[in-house]
């Protein structure tokens, strides 16, 4: 059950049932979970990007150009109003552009932060309720604790919205946007957001014609704090100036370029490597791994860091097949202390099928730290083992209960589950790999399987299960806490069981809130908004309720085939 597992086994067998497959063979079963039908992109497509040097350079001055005319406007608007300033960082935000303005928005976000505070929160009488959510939902972005009574003066004795404001869609539209980041404890909060949801659901069936019923179904399916707007179909609701729409649309250009090379590069890995030939029964699907990364780290200032993370990622996947479908228990066993020994001698040991992927892990494991280390001064080889062995071992704990047919309590199931997600593998990776906030306390803290990676995971797990077994009768060895919830209780419906789910999602998200907010979490704010990304990943990157391909995969396949670069096919040449 790996990383954003996408994958039904064998359908008509027990919840765990036995593994009966103790040789490697051809396995005839369902891998689409997802429903994402992705065809890998090999090296012999023929794709490239057709900017020339001159063109890439004026592309390069265009941007540069738009670049300093937004930064201009954004800190003129700010100087000149605050809440203009905050308006224009939504826009970059939604854009997908707001790494090139870390210093401004910081400033503008840190002076907001401070004239907040000296007045206690409280002195917003001239504001509006959608201007009053705008602030608290940015400042709690970038990790700036706000305190929920900056609401106050919206609520009326008994805690509820007062009626004047409950006609108010932009208002409202806003404050369930800002409830998205309550955490634990915040009732008041809890409460806006179902009755934000309540009145707008009510909006939406009375007024099924406005012109503006798309905008709040969006809000209402696609949170921005829960979702990466830069790849949702959602209307951007706010004013571009016609440099920013340059911008917007220069950067998206030379992004998705780049996209194309790192594509290529991880194709080239993986072909290379030979896995796919090895192990003809495990999964081939190296740009979809790719997709991860591609959306976890839009910076482009991680191309590297893209493309390494993707290595581990796909060796989750293979050995998650491996303990999945080809093995014995006694070969799992074997395979898991190999590992923890960390010794290409034990390799000898092993099963045929099973020496290439050790070997695979192992240099690459090795590879990674050697980079780390050359390049920020740590080696991170002992804290990333630790991770390897703690994914094997909740691998080989969910074989043992495949292989004897027995069904765990939902709490044992889900806290297995969300180690066997190999969530916090990559991070552990994708920290060490960013080289941000390397200290001898973070790094133990990462061993650790700390609150903000294992919230994570637990979203991840929780929504994957939730949304991708939308028939929880149906029977597959893979698990889930539905069907484990459900066998629990007995006299459960599956309606309340989702409920029950859903609740637990919600509880999860305010965990990782909280962990988020910089005076909880010791970690650099580049891993913290990785994190957030993970979680945000699973609405974009599966569709169970329809069979249209995710956004992400629309979007990696107008890379390859048009639309997103101005690419056509005629060979094989990358423009570095």
């Amino acid at each position: 059950m790996a990383f954003f597992q996408s994958s039904f086994a064998l359908v008509n067998q027990p919840i765990f049932s036995p593994n009966k497959c103790s040789a490697v063979k051809s396995i005839p079963y369902c891998r689409c979970r997802g429903k994402i039908h992705f065809t890998i992109i090999a090296l012999n497509q023929n794709i490239h990007i057709s900017q020339n040097g001159k063109g890439r350079e004026d592309l390069q001055l265009k941007h540069a150009k738009a670049l300093e005319e937004v930064k201009r406007e954004l800190v003129s608007k700010a100087r000149e109003n605050a809440d203009h300033g905050l308006s224009m960082v939504d826009s970059l935000q939604r854009l997908g552009i707001e790494h090139h303005f870390k210093e401004e928005i910081e400033t503008i976000l840190s002076r907001k932060h401070l004239m907040l505070r000296a007045h206690n929160h409280r002195r917003n009488d001239y504001q509006e309720l959608s201007e009053v959510a705008l602030q608290f939902r940015l400042l709690r972005q970038e990790g700036y604790y706000i305190h929920e009574d900056i609401f106050d003066k919206f609520w009326d004795k008994k805690g509820m919205l007062k009626q004047i404001f409950c006609d108010d869609i932009y208002g409202l539209i806003g404050l369930f946007e800002a409830s998205q980041l309550s955490i634990e404890g915040e009732d008041y909060l809890h409460d806006a957001e179902e009755s934000s949801r309540q009145y707008l659901n009510t909006w939406l069936s009375t007024f099924y014609d406005h012109p503006q019923v798309k905008v709040v179904a969006d809000s209402l399916r696609y949170p921005i704090h829960k979702c990466l707007s830069r790849f949702t179909s959602t209307i951007l609701q706010f004013d571009q100036t016609s440099s920013l729409k340059e911008l917007s649309k220069i950067d998206t250009q030379m992004v998705s370029s780049l996209h194309v090379k790192e594509i290529f590069a991880v194709s080239r890995w993986w072909k290379d490597l030979g896995l796919a030939k090895d192990l003809k029964f495990a999964r081939d699907e190296p740009i979809k791994w790719y997709m991860w990364p591609m959306a976890c780290l839009p910076d482009p200032r991680f191309s590297e860091a893209r493309i390494e993370i993707t290595k581990p990622l796909s060796l989750i996947y293979i050995i998650d097949d491996i303990f999945d479908f080809c093995a014995s228990i006694d070969d799992l066993t074997l395979f898991t202390e190999v590992v923890k020994r960390w010794d290409m001698e034990g390799m000898g040991q092993l099963p045929e099928y099973m020496k290439g992927c050790f070997k695979a892990l192992y240099d690459i494991t090795n590879e990674f730290a050697f980079k780390t280390l050359v390049k920020h001064g740590c080696n991170p080889t002992t804290s990333l083992i630790k991770s390897w062995v703690r994914l094997l071992n909740a691998y080989l704990e969910e074989a043992k209960w495949f292989a004897s047919g027995n069904v765990p309590r939902a709490e044992e199931y889900l806290e297995n589950a969300i180690v066997s997600t190999g969530v916090h593998v990559i991070l552990v990776h994708s920290f060490f790999l960013m080289g941000e906030g390397i200290t001898e306390e973070n790094v133990t803290l990462m061993d650790e399987f700390p609150n903000i990676i294992s919230a994570t995971a637990t979203i991840l797990r929780l929504c994957d299960d939730l949304e991708g077994d939308q028939d929880v009768n149906r029977d597959g060895n893979d698990g889930s806490y539905l069907k484990c919830y459900m066998k629990e209780h007995p006299g459960v419906s599956i309606e309340q069981a989702r409920e029950h789910v859903t609740h637990l999602i919600s509880d999860a998200w305010k965990r990782l809130n909280k962990e988020c907010l910089i005076e909880a979490n010791p970690l650099p704010s580049s891993f913290t908004k990785l994190c957030l990304n993970a979680a945000r990943m699973i609405p974009l990157m599966y569709s169970y309720d329809t069979n249209s391909p995710s956004k992400l995969e629309e979007y990696v396949k107008s890379l390859l085939y048009g639309g997103g670069v101005q690419s056509i096919p005629q060979d094989k040449t990358i423009v570095s």
